[in-house]
C-alpha cells in the first residue's frame, strides 16, 4: 500500500467539495501536494486564503473554458489577481459538443491568459484540452515561449502524435485513474516518458469506489502507473516528486515529503 505522504495531486477542485475548508485540511493532513484549481476568478480569494494556511496545498487562478461563455467578463479580474500566484488553472479549450459554440471566445481568452503568463514569466499552467489538443498546442507554441512558463496538460486525451508534439514544446502531463480505463488512452500514457508525468485526481469529478475522489486517492494512480511500467509504486511516487521539483525549477521550496 502506497503512503499518501509526499504524493502529488496536481489537479483537484477543492472548492467544489461540500465543505471547502474541510477538503483543504484533509489534503493537508494527508501530506499530498495538492494544486487546488479554480474555475472562475471570483473563486480565487477564498482558495488563496485557505491555501496560504497550509504547507501542502497551493491555489491556482483559473477561468474554465466551459464557463467562458458566461464568465469572459471576469478576465479583468483574472488579470488583477495574476500577480498573487505562480499557478494558473484551470484554463484551456473545450471543443466538445456542449461547448463548441463558444470556441471562438475560448480561443481569445486562452490566448490572453498565455500572453499575460508569458509577460509575467515563471507561471505553471494546468490546461484543459478536450477535443482541442491541436489548437491548444498551437496556442502554446504561439503565445508562451518555453522560457516564460510551463504547461501541464490535464487529463490529456489527444493522439500519440499530439503527445509527442506537446513533449517537444516542453509540456508535462497530469494523469488520473479515469484516463487509464480506456485502451487508447492507456497506449498514449504508456508512450509518455516517466520524467514528464505528474499525478492528479480531478476530484470531485472522478470517483474512487462510489464516492468522489479526494487528493489521498492519488495512491490509486500511482499503483496503476506502477503496473503499467512494471516498477514499484515507490519508484513512481519518487519519480513524480522529482518531476514536480523539475517543473517548479527550484523556484519554490517543497519539502521531501511535499
Amino acid at each position: 500500500m502506497v503512503t499518501t505522504k509526499g504524493l502529488v495531486d496536481f489537479h483537484c477542485h477543492l472548492d467544489l467539495y461540500p465543505d471547502h475548508q474541510v477538503a483543504v485540511q484533509e489534503a493537508e493532513n494527508a501530506g499530498v501536494f495538492t494544486l487546488a484549481v479554480t474555475t472562475t476568478p471570483r473563486a480565487w480569494p477564498r482558495n488563496h486564503e485557505l491555501a496560504q494556511r497550509t504547507r501542502h496545498v497551493r491555489a491556482a487562478l483559473g477561468l474554465h473554458p466551459q464557463l467562458v461563455a458566461e464568465r469572459a467578463g471576469e478576465l479583468d479580474l483574472w488579470d488583477r489577481y495574476l500577480s498573487e500566484t505562480r499557478y494558473v488553472g484551470e484554463v484551456g479549450l473545450d471543443a466538445g459538443p456542449r461547448f463548441y459554440k463558444s470556441i471562438d471566445i475560448q480561443k481569445r481568452v486562452f490566448q490572453h491568459v498565455l500572453q499575460r503568463c508569458a509577460e509575467a514569466g515563471g507561471k505553471v499552467i494546468t490546461v484543459h484540452s478536450v477535443r482541442s489538443a491541436k489548437i491548444v498546442l498551437d496556442h502554446i507554441e504561439s503565445y508562451l515561449p518555453p522560457a516564460r512558463g510551463k504547461v501541464v496538460l490535464h487529463w490529456f486525451t489527444g493522439t500519440k502524435a499530439e503527445a509527442t508534439r506537446a513533449l517537444e514544446l516542453g509540456c508535462y502531463f497530469s494523469i488520473n485513474a479515469a484516463m487509464l480505463d480506456t485502451p487508447r488512452h492507456v497506449a498514449m500514457v504508456t508512450a509518455l516518458p516517466l520524467n514528464k508525468l505528474l499525478t492528479e485526481t480531478d476530484g470531485p469529478f472522478t470517483k474512487t469506489g462510489l464516492r468522489p475522489s479526494r487528493p489521498e486517492d492519488v495512491t490509486v494512480v500511482v499503483e496503476l502507473l506502477s503496473r503499467l511500467h512494471n516498477v514499484l509504486p515507490a519508484t513512481i511516487a519518487e519519480t513524480v516528486r522529482c518531476n514536480l521539483r523539475s517543473l517548479l525549477d527550484h523556484g519554490e521550496q517543497i519539502s521531501p515529503s511535499a
